[in-house]
């Protein structure tokens, strides 16, 4: 059974950087491409970025472009994001899931890791 740990969030000011981490444990991570997601305060689950597997092109929300990058480890099951000029309005849990861009509102999640960007 595939499991996801999130973890890397916390308090950070308006303007501030973060690096989300998420270890895929119970099957083979090369072999998934990955996104994040999130979900803002009273909100549904947003799709935030996606990368398939080795060699492929990120893609990303337009609310995030420019200000986020997903990237991966297959050596270390290890997907990231990479958070910077945070804005109040990235406040949210943030999760990863092992599905691509289509699936991953709907994909299993860890317990996801919390983003506050407050000042």
């Amino acid at each position: 059974e595939v499991q996801l740990v999130e973890s890397g969030g916390g308090l950070v000011r308006p303007g501030g950087s973060l690096r989300l981490s998420c270890v895929l444990s119970g099957d083979t991570f090369s072999n998934y491409a990955m996104s994040w997601v999130r979900r803002a305060p009273g909100k549904g689950v947003d799709w935030v970025a996606s990368l398939g597997t080795s060699g492929s092109t990120p893609i990303y929300a337009d609310s995030v472009k420019g200000r986020f990058t997903i990237s991966r480890d297959d050596a270390r099951s290890t997907l990231y994001l990479q958070l910077t000029a945070l804005q109040t309005e990235d406040t949210a849990i943030y999760y990863c899931t092992n599905r691509g861009r289509h699936g991953a509102t709907y994909g299993p999640r860890g317990q996801g890791t919390q983003v506050t960007v407050s000042s």
